[in-house]
């Protein structure tokens, strides 16, 4: 099932003023920016030690990122976690009642495969399974 931290999605408002702080003020090292037009999103990778982190800004008001910020500000948006067989693990999770977000995997920005876990099963967190 999980066998690490993957990343941690932080939702900004804007990323040019995020970057101040996680590169600048902090010294965490940008990897790349890019756009992901499928969700809407201008992503800023991060890297943190073994972990990285995801500074994702809506490029659409209407987009869940958008939706998040609007309603409870910015902040971490999800938690991201590594496992081995994700098809296996969304099995496993739905046979022990975890409300799946998405019933199989998709693609996500660094093309490998990837679901999230609906927040009611998860205590309030939005979890992301990635299987690199």
């Amino acid at each position: 099932m999980i066998t690490g931290l993957d990343h941690i999605g932080i939702a900004v408002s804007k990323i040019d003023e995020a970057l101040n702080v996680f590169e600048k003020t902090l010294g965490l090292k940008v990897e790349k920016v890019l756009p992901f037009e499928e969700r809407k999103l201008k992503i800023a990778f991060l890297l943190a030690g073994e972990t990285k982190i995801e500074l994702l800004e809506p490029m659409d008001r209407e987009g869940t990122v958008a939706k998040f910020i609007e309603r409870r500000g910015e902040g971490i948006q999800h938690i991201a976690f590594t496992v081995t067989d994700i098809e296996d693990t969304l099995r496993q999770l739905k046979e022990k009642g975890v409300e799946l977000v998405d019933e199989k995997p998709r693609i996500g920005v660094e093309c490998k495969k990837i679901a999230f876990l609906h927040p009611r099963s998860t205590k309030g967190v939005l979890i992301e399974l990635c299987e690199r």
